[in-house]
């Protein structure tokens, strides 16, 4: 929906989700501070506080969190609240994380700003805080919605026993809607924002309400009060993503002592602490391995698909899972500053350098509203004072100016077609948040995948086998299949998958154990069976011919698996990711729509060069999570561009991007971060999602031209007197029935 109202609203999460998503980067702010309290941070200064001289300069910085803010204006009519005061030397607010940073000079108290910000309608916090989470029944939340509902209902049945008391009922429904709205519309009028768009909805409904218009008012404020119940909803939604990316870091770590191992919080480990690890858990920081070899899974950092092998001496990231044994590290990162903090702040940059687009109808009530009613009033009042006209004539076509002027069709005519792109959305398996997203969307010429569980199933599969006599593929399956029982290594499980997709029982091997960083051995048949990658056999193991077939697998981009008994090779496995089902189709559909497609992965060249051969786009490979970010600035400022990830990695992209798209089955944080969801996996719903959102932008366009076009026609016949106040009532209750019925045309939008 297209509107914010706060005055219900205190919740606080973790985390942020924007719903005006420009194309153009916003590069002139800095990035948000985490400040530790509403207190000052200059002490946090390598140097010491700042000087006199120096804070009246810079002045001190206070940090609040705010509760209340439902969508990115919220954060506007905050930042406007607070600059109005004298000694605020700047005021920005990040909406992801809900976070208030100010500079003020001597001459202000942090105390008036939290005055301000109260007077606005907002709830200042300490920093650390977080927001009292709403534990009150569903019904109660949703009071205010269901009596005006309600009341609505017995006026509809009342008319029809009474028209005066089904008016009164609905007038008494229209005054329940109206009174907290014109509160909040006052606040902000105090506050800096006299023409927002609670002003709009206060005089769009009083104006009805004089008129008699009662039902029409409180379908307004229903329809209004709505939308604001869903943009809280999706705001405390989306900012549970910080915490399932924080759930990454384990709270807890065993540190090296001289007594031996240690429990102790993770956040009191500093560079140079020693830790262990063990299979199956995740680092807590970032370190330098010490065990002479592992393998680890850092798909949540690179988006690598395939776990990578470390060696001792090289650098590990906070969040990377163990696959194998236990290793120690030796600590290399601040408290706060590991991989994830550092993935979280970009998170919070791209929130902070994106332009959010105003709502059209906010735009527009900044100066419709007022422009209306000066019109009005000048109506009523210019014609009997310069030309001694008749009182009640022209006080009657000030009236009908004023109906004609009020913005119901207008106010009705965005979420309107919004609700129904979204219902028609939502059928088709696409999941869009919110009214802004689904704009941007229309406006996408460009779509940016990740690679790993985007474009392709995100798991090794058995591509390939080469069988040497006298062994035979069913015999090599099995065994390697018996070796790799139980593990829960990807390459492992793709090939026990593979020989149950053969329907082949492994046979119990003896003497299995895991080599560290290798692979796995046991015993048949009094032989030592062994099944590693080709670097670790043993030197002389393998022929010319078999390294030259292992050369060609690579240049594929292939992962290869020897199995060996004793010094004789048995079988070489490749495996590799595999493309989607639908990968090629949704490409053919997008170029269909001229939308230029790309990957940007965190995978090696080979990879992502046959995954971008095999579909016939372009590809940037070898990319950090901060590198992926600069590509998606880079072509952000090129045109409008959309990311389809699935992965943490993927978050800060998702954020800046135009648009950011998520696998239905990818990570809390890459669904939180995202725009849009793609809930059945389908990448054929990319475009679908396209076509509908620009039907959706073109039923807009026609719904604001038919509620200005009708204005203005009856704007002039009102003026020369040719229609009274009952046509102009039609001509606005029917300008809103006409927008309505056209938006409701979308809800039969079909798949392609």
């Amino acid at each position: 929906m297209g509107h914010c109202c706060h005055h219900h609203h205190s919740k606080a999460n973790a985390a942020g989700h924007r719903h005006d998503a420009g194309c153009a980067p916003r590069t002139e702010q800095a990035p948000c501070c985490a400040a530790p309290a509403v207190a000052t941070d200059d002490a946090d200064r390598p140097d010491g506080p700042p000087s006199d001289e120096e804070d009246d300069r810079r002045g001190s910085r206070h940090h609040w969190r705010i509760a209340g803010m439902d969508c990115p204006s919220c954060a506007a009519k905050i930042e406007t609240a607070v600059r109005r005061l004298p000694g605020v030397l700047s005021a920005e607010v990040r909406f992801a994380t809900e976070r208030l940073q100010v500079r003020l000079t001597p001459e202000i108290t942090p105390a008036t700003v939290e005055q301000a910000i109260t007077a606005a309608g907002f709830t200042p916090l300490p920093a650390r805080t977080t927001a009292p989470g709403s534990g009150a029944p569903w019904w109660r939340r949703y009071r205010d919605i269901l009596l005006l509902l309600a009341l609505m209902l017995a006026g509809a049945a009342g008319v029809r026993l009474s028209a005066p008391a089904g008016s009164a009922l609905f007038t008494l429904a229209t005054l329940w809607g109206l009174v907290p709205i014109a509160r909040q519309a006052w606040r902000l009028a105090r506050s800096g924002s006299p023409f927002s768009i609670e002003t709009l909805m206060t005089v769009a409904a009083t104006g009805a309400l004089f008129l008699g218009e009662t039902a029409e008012a409180a379908m307004v404020l229903l329809l209004f009060m709505m939308g604001e119940k869903l943009e809280s909803l999706a705001a405390s939604r989306a900012r549970q993503g910080v915490k399932a990316l924080m759930a990454l870091v384990p709270d807890r770590a065993l540190k090296v002592t001289a007594n031996g191992l240690e429990p102790v919080d993770a956040g009191r480990l500093g560079p140079g602490d020693e830790i262990e690890v063990h299979p199956g858990g995740r680092l807590p920081v970032d370190g330098v391995l010490l065990t002479p070899l592992a393998a680890f899974d850092e798909s949540t950092v690179t988006g690598e698909s395939l776990p990578v092998e470390r060696k001792e001496g090289e650098r590990l990231a906070a969040g990377s899972l163990v696959v194998d044994v236990a290793v120690r590290l030796r600590v290399t990162s601040a408290p706060g500053d590991n991989t994830v903090d550092r993935i979280l702040h970009l998170m919070e940059q791209a929130e902070a350098s994106r332009a959010p687009i105003a709502r059209f109808i906010e735009r527009f009530s900044r100066w419709y509203t007022p422009a209306m009613m000066l019109a009005a009033l000048l109506v009523i009042l210019l014609p009997p004072l310069v030309l001694g006209a008749d009182w009640q004539t022209w006080i009657y076509r000030g009236l009908a100016l004023l109906l004609i002027g009020c913005p119901c069709a207008l106010v009705i005519s965005t979420p309107a077609a919004v609700a129904s792109a979204l219902a028609a959305a939502t059928r088709l398996g696409v999941l869009i948040k919110g009214g802004a997203a689904l704009e941007q969307l229309a406006r996408v010429d460009t779509l940016a995948f990740d690679k790993t569980g985007t474009l392709t199933r995100g798991q090794p599969a058995l591509t390939a086998l080469t069988v040497y006599p006298p062994y035979r593929r069913e015999q090599a399956l099995t065994l390697a299949a018996g070796l790799e029982a139980g593990s829960h290594h990807p390459l492992a499980r793709a090939l026990v998958t593979a020989a149950e997709q053969a329907g082949l029982t492994p046979p119990t091997l003896s003497h299995r154990r895991t080599l560290p960083g290798a692979g796995m051995e046991g015993d048949w048949q009094g032989q030592r069976l062994l099944l590693c990658t080709p670097e670790h056999l043993p030197t002389g193991t393998l022929s010319e011919g078999q390294q030259a077939t292992i050369d060609q697998f690579r240049q594929r981009a292939q992962t290869l698996v020897v199995l060996a008994l004793g010094t004789r090779v048995v079988a070489l496995f490749a495996l590799a990711d595999q493309l989607r089902e639908d990968a090629e189709a949704g490409i053919r559909a997008l170029r269909a729509l001229n939308i230029d497609c790309l990957m940007l992965t965190g995978d090696h060249q080979q990879a992502a060069a046959r995954v971008a051969g095999e579909l016939g786009i372009g590809y940037r490979a070898g990319l950090k999570p901060e590198d992926k970010l600069a590509e998606v600035e880079r072509l952000g400022r090129k045109g409008c561009l959309a990311m389809v990830g699935d992965g943490i990695n993927d978050a800060p992209a998702l954020r800046r991007a135009g648009v950011g798209i998520a696998m239905g089955q990818g990570t809390d944080v890459a669904l939180d971060s995202a725009d849009v969801a793609l809930g059945h996996n389908r990448l054929t719903g990319l475009a679908d999602a396209i076509r509908l959102s620009r039907a959706t932008h073109a039923n807009i366009r026609q719904n604001v031209t038919l509620a200005l076009g009708l204005k203005a026609i009856f704007l002039i016949t009102s003026l020369t007197g040719l229609t009274g106040l009952w046509l102009a009532v039609l001509a606005d209750t029917g300008a809103t029935a006409l927008v309505t019925l056209n938006a409701l045309r979308l809800l039969r939008f079909r798949a392609g």
